[in-house]
């Protein structure tokens, strides 16, 4: 059975050395192997036949049974369909062709019956199917005044008796293909045709790849079972039974890889014991705490402190809404590494917020002897040289920088604490390199101000130990979120202006930067122009992602010196300088932006004593999705809530930070934002397995440990699942 997977694909009856290679090139279909796992994303029901008189335009696929009345041509030209009238005894339908209008006519003939199948949809009052499938019933003689029943020029009323059998009788399955693949004959049928001749080809049952004792605690069924019901359902029962089975193993394997990648570290890299809190770290505690620490930062630091004098290399993910004091926190445990004699390294992903942790690290730790450095790209010539040599020296106890700190040649003295900021803008590779600039690895913590939904990071950071900051510093305010549609403009101005007069500067965002013809939304220029006009006794600045570096850091620290009293943006502020005084963000537009980026955006204000607004201005006619979106974020100030409502609303692909992040494992059949049950299952489950045979020796478990090999030499990136 393994050789027949392995089988190239151009051998498969109707496939051949030129689809192959489309197949290949299309999907990455190989193998026989490649083609079984590539699922449906739906199915179609033709397990039933509606009558016409109980369609309607707003149903999905539908099949009917009935004759053809008449042929009507309709149009000229280029303009020209072909329109023909199918009844049953309950009504008529219209069929409608724009495209191989000859063909319909050549073979599909009145009085003749057939099974017809496509999407309802109305046009000018009537129901109509476009470019229907239709299919001759074979045998079937009834003659056209008995399947239609007519009395003048009105359908006589019939009695429905139950729905009437399909002699498909099975839901038909649909698989997402290319133009490519159309053009040469693999649409979603032809991939069916291809599957079904291979499962044909497959007599012997799948070999296993779950043991026995999971099947059954699980209440699974066969891997082969599965497969062939996955593609061609017997029944929606069966169907539902195989999508299970097939998620649930896709998710253990995860897990299993996760949790056994998180066994092997502790095995294999001891830590360094920080084995004081001492005379640095007290020193700060009693002259310079900016403010009392939340019971939440007090129990994160306690678990971090722990992590460090255990004896294993830390290895946590520091999750926190922005603003809530996760720097401080930072700050403070690099202290403890500074009293052992070891050196500190900050990661931030741009240049803004590296130079925004050196100004407050150094604010904060004003009058003590100790040196905070940065290096950014900007760093150049003697002055880098000098800074490299005081890093080996050991001389410089806290390195701040973007991705320049993870260059060859920045060596440190002693490195023994790592934290990476926002981490999902850095690639696994990136942060493992920072491991190698110490003989024992540092101790990391990976810091997100974007707050995880538990069952995606439980996939994507599932190695992980969790610490969560989840309350925000004494004396700030919850920002107040309105919405706002556009054409109540004055108001907004109104308040801005009030606003103004208090001494308070204003964030207003856009999503574009130029002009799209594709989509109608007010550019950044033309609303840099208009806020001018409307604001002429203020100064305006505007930033977005194609100015320098150099200018862009100007126009941002003018706004947060107060020179300029508005900010007109894009969503490069998202993070950005911290500006305590500016107490209002205005997010045109509000309806383009995901939810999690709406929060992080709102998270530029409310850093100050003063209560700040979040003004999102939409137009009035928005979709469902985007009403639910703007509706949560009027409602809550929850980052975590609202990470969860975004999962469900977008998927995890579409999460900010996850494309870059390495969730380079693709999910074929389950879904994170649905299957968060069955994905608490897996992990039980792997995590049983990792604790009962630690040496992976358990013959009940050989199944198991086979097909993770298997899978770790395929195409997945399972080293991304960090």
């Amino acid at each position: 059975m393994l050789k027949q997977l392995d089988q190239d694909i151009k051998y498969l009856k109707g496939v051949g050395p030129v689809r192959a290679e489309v197949l290949k090139k299309e999907l990455g279909i190989v193998t026989f192997r490649d083609l079984l796992y590539y699922y449906p994303y739906k199915y179609v029901d033709r397990s039933r036949i509606y009558y016409i008189c109980e369609i309607n335009g707003s149903m999905p696929y539908v099949q009917l049974k009935g004759q053809i009345l008449s042929f009507e041509t309709v149009g000229t030209g280029r303009k020209t369909r072909l329109v023909a009238h199918f009844a049953d005894r309950t009504g008529v339908v219209d069929l409608v062709w724009f495209q191989g209008v000859k063909y319909a006519q050549k073979n599909y003939q009145c009085r003749t019956t057939y099974i017809v199948f496509g999407k309802p949809t109305v046009f000018n009052g009537r129901v109509q199917i476009a470019h229907p499938d239709i299919d001759k019933v074979e045998g079937d003689n009834t003659p056209l005044e008995d399947m239609i029943s007519f009395d003048g020029d009105m359908m006589v009323p019939y009695n429905l008796s139950s729905a009437q059998d399909s002699p498909y009788g099975k839901f038909v399955p649909c698989y997402n293909t290319t133009e490519k693949m159309k053009n040469c004959g693999l649409n979603s049928d032809g991939m069916a045709k291809l599957t079904e001749k291979m499962l044909q080809l497959l007599r012997e049952p799948l070999e296993e790849t779950l043991p026995p004792y999971i099947l059954a605690r699980n209440y699974l069924i066969s891997l082969d079972d599965a497969m062939r019901n996955v593609h061609f359902p017997e029944s929606p029962q069966m169907l539902e039974r195989a999508q299970q089975r097939l998620k649930f193993e896709e998710l253990f394997y995860v897990q299993v890889n996760i949790l056994r990648y998180a066994r092997d570290r502790i095995r294999k890299f001891r830590g360094i014991m920080f084995n004081k809190v001492g005379e640095v770290f007290h020193t700060f505690y009693r002259q310079n705490l900016p403010f009392p620490l939340t019971g939440a930062q007090k129990r994160v630091i306690k678990e971090i402190r722990e992590d460090m004098r255990s004896g294993r290399q830390m290895n946590r993910l520091l999750q926190g809404d922005v603003g809530s004091g996760k720097t401080l926190v930072a700050l403070l445990c690099s202290l403890i590494a500074v009293d052992n004699g070891y050196q500190t390294c900050i990661m931030a992903p741009t240049e803004i917020l590296a130079e925004q942790h050196l100004e407050t690290i150094r604010g904060m730790l004003h009058g003590m002897n100790l040196r905070v450095e940065l290096l950014t790209g900007i760093v150049k010539g003697k002055k880098r040289e000098a800074l490299l040599a005081d890093l080996v020296t050991g001389q410089i106890h806290i390195l701040i920088g973007t991705h320049a700190v993870i260059e060859d040649n920045v060596l440190f003295s002693r490195l023994g604490f790592v934290i990476i900021d926002e981490q999902h803008r850095f690639g696994v590779a990136q942060r493992a390199k920072l491991w190698q600039k110490n003989t024992v690895p540092p101790h990391v913590l990976v810091m997100t101000a974007t707050p995880i939904p538990r069952t995606l990071a439980m996939t994507l950071y599932g190695d992980l130990d969790v610490s969560v900051i989840d309350e925000l510093p004494p004396g700030r305010k919850p920002v107040e979120t309105v919405h706002q549609y556009e054409n109540r403009r004055d108001n907004l101005n109104t308040f801005i202006h009030q606003q103004l007069r208090k001494g308070r500067q204003i964030y207003i965002v856009y999503p574009l930067i130029e002009e799209s013809e594709k989509i109608d939304l007010k550019n950044l220029e033309d609303g840099y122009e208009q806020v001018c006009r409307d604001f002429s006794q203020y100064k305006v600045g505007k930033v977005h992602g194609r100015l320098k570096p150099a200018e862009k850091d100007e126009v941002m620290q003018r706004f947060a010196s107060g020179e300029t009293q508005i900010l007109v943006a894009t969503t490069v502020i998202e993070v950005g300088v911290n500006v305590p005084n500016a107490s209002v963000m205005v997010i045109e537009n509000a309806e383009r932006f995901g939810l999690s980026q709406l929060h992080q955006l709102r998270g530029r204000v409310g850093r100050g004593a003063e209560q700040s607004y979040c003004v999102l201005v939409t137009k009035f006619k928005m979709s469902d999705e985007s009403r639910k979106r703007i509706k949560i974020m009027v409602d809550s100030n929850d980052g975590f809530e609202i990470a969860e409502m975004d999962l469900k609303l977008r998927g995890p692909g579409d999460l900010e930070g996850t494309q870059q992040s390495g969730m380079a494992f693709d999910l074929k059949i389950a879904n994170i934002a649905r299957d968060g049950q069955l994905l608490m299952k897996a992990r039980e489950e792997a995590q049983k397995v990792i604790d009962s045979d630690e040496d992976e020796s358990n013959p009940a478990n050989e199944i198991i440990w086979r097909r993770l090999r298997e899978l770790r030499k395929s195409n997945i990136n399972w080293g991304a699942i960090s």
